[in-house]
C-alpha cells in the first residue's frame, strides 16, 4: 500500500486549483502531479532532488509539445557516432536511409549532434527532421541541420533525452558508434525483450562490406546466447545489414499488415490491416504452435477492455495465449503476418502509417 502523497485535507484545495486554471481534460492526472510535487516538500526532499525533478518535468513538457505538432507522422530514430566524418561511407548511409524514408512519408528523429546525427537530419530535410540534443561540457555540439528551428529541443539529462528519442518512433536505425550508441542500441533491445515497449523494426546498418555489427552479432550469439544470458533467437528481432535498400524495406515492411498489439491478461491481441483467411490462420497455427501456452491463433472481436478504451476497434484482429518464455517468437510472428496472402501490397497508403 502506497504512502499518501499529501494530507487528505489538501485534495479539495488541489482540485480547486486545477479547476481555477481552466484544466478539464485529464484533470485527475494533473491533480496527482500537483499532489506529488507537494509531497516532495512534505518529504523534505533536498534542493538538488527538487531541481532534478523540476528540470525533468520542464524538459519533458517542452519535448512533448515539439512532438505533438507532428502526431500521426511516422518517425524513425537514427543512432550513431557524433565523430563520423563527412567523407566516411557511414555518413552517406545515414543520409541515404533517411532520404529514402522521407520519400515514404517518414520523419527522422536524431540526437541533433554532428556525425551520423547530422547526416540523418540532412537526408530527411529540414522540414522532416526533429532533434533532441544534450548539453555536454565537451565533444558534442548541436548540428546546424536542426538548431535554431522549431524542430529542436535541448536536454540537460540523458534520461529525458533517451525517452524522447524512443517514445515517439516506429522504427530505429543504428549505425556504428561508441559507448553512447551501444547504450542506446542495447536499451532498445532491452525494452523489446522485456515487453516494456511495443514491437518496432530495429536495423543495424553498417558501411558497405563493414563488420561492426556482424562482429557484435557473433559476440552476442557466442557469449550471451550460448551462455544462456538471453534466449535463443532473441537477436533475430534486429536486421543486420549494409544495404540502405534492405534497411528501408525492413522499416516500412514491418507495418505492411501488422498494426498494433495489446495484452489483455495472459492473452495477446494482435491488430492487423486485413482479415486473415482460413488458410492464413492454419499456416500460422502450424508454424507457431510451439509459441502457444494453450489454445490456437484465432480471429477475434475487440475485447471488453479494448472497447472501453476505443482501442483500434476498426482493425481486424487475431488472439492467442503465448507461453511467456516464447515472447521472443513475437517478431517472427509479426513478420509472418506481414507475408500473409491477404496482406496489403507494399507501398500503398494503407501500409505507410504505423498503428
Amino acid at each position: 500500500m502506497s504512502t499518501p502523497i499529501v494530507h487528505a485535507g489538501n485534495d479539495e484545495a488541489i482540485a480547486q486549483l486545477v479547476a481555477d486554471a481552466g484544466i478539464v481534460a485529464n484533470h485527475e492526472v494533473i491533480e496527482r502531479m500537483v499532489a506529488t510535487s507537494l509531497g516532495f516538500g512534505g518529504d523534505g526532499a533536498s534542493k538538488l532532488d527538487l531541481k532534478i525533478s523540476s528540470a525533468a518535468l520542464d524538459e519533458m513538457r517542452e519535448a512533448f509539445r515539439l512532438f505533438e505538432a507532428h502526431t500521426g507522422v511516422p518517425k524513425v530514430t537514427v543512432f550513431g557516432s557524433a565523430r563520423t566524418a563527412h567523407d566516411d561511407p557511414l555518413y552517406q548511409q545515414a543520409h541515404d536511409v533517411t532520404a529514402r524514408l522521407s520519400e515514404c512519408g517518414w520523419m527522422a528523429v536524431t540526437g541533433a549532434g554532428p556525425g551520423i546525427m547530422e547526416a540523418a537530419a540532412s537526408g530527411a530535410g529540414p522540414d522532416r527532421a526533429l532533434g533532441v540534443s544534450i548539453r555536454l561540457p565537451f565533444e558534442e555540439l548541436p548540428s546546424d541541420s536542426v538548431t535554431g528551428s522549431s524542430h529542436h529541443v535541448t536536454m540537460k539529462y540523458f534520461f529525458t533525452r533517451k525517452l524522447m528519442l524512443v517514445k515517439e518512433s516506429s522504427g530505429f536505425v543504428c549505425l556504428p558508434g561508441g559507448f553512447g550508441t551501444l547504450d542506446e542500441m542495447f536499451e532498445l533491445l532491452t525494452l523489446q525483450q522485456t515487453g516494456k515497449a511495443e514491437p518496432v523494426p530495429i536495423v543495424l546498418l553498417d558501411r558497405p562490406g563493414g563488420s561492426f555489427w556482424t562482429r557484435l552479432q557473433e559476440f552476442v550469439e557466442a557469449e550471451l546466447e550460448d551462455g544462456r544470458y538471453i534466449s535463443p533467437g532473441d537477436f533475430d528481432r534486429v536486421l543486420v545489414t549494409d544495404s540502405v535498400d534492405a534497411a528501408v524495406a525492413e522499416i516500412t515492411g514491418f507495418w505492411r499488415n501488422y498494426h498494433s498489439l495489446r495484452w489483455v491478461g495472459d492473452r495477446l491481441v494482435i491488430r492487423l490491416r486485413r482479415t486473415p483467411s482460413d488458410a492464413d490462420l492454419a499456416g500460422l497455427n502450424e508454424r507457431f504452435a510451439g509459441m502457444l501456452a494453450s489454445g490456437a491463433i484465432e480471429r477475434a472481436e475487440p475485447m471488453r477492455t479494448e472497447r472501453a478504451d476505443g482501442d483500434a476497434l476498426e482493425q481486424p484482429r487475431i488472439r492467442l495465449t503465448p507461453a511467456r518464455r516464447r515472447v521472443g517468437d513475437l517478431f517472427r510472428l509479426i513478420r509472418a503476418i506481414n507475408e500473409l496472402s491477404t496482406a496489403p501490397d507494399l507501398g500503398t497508403q494503407e501500409t505507410q502509417t504505423p498503428g
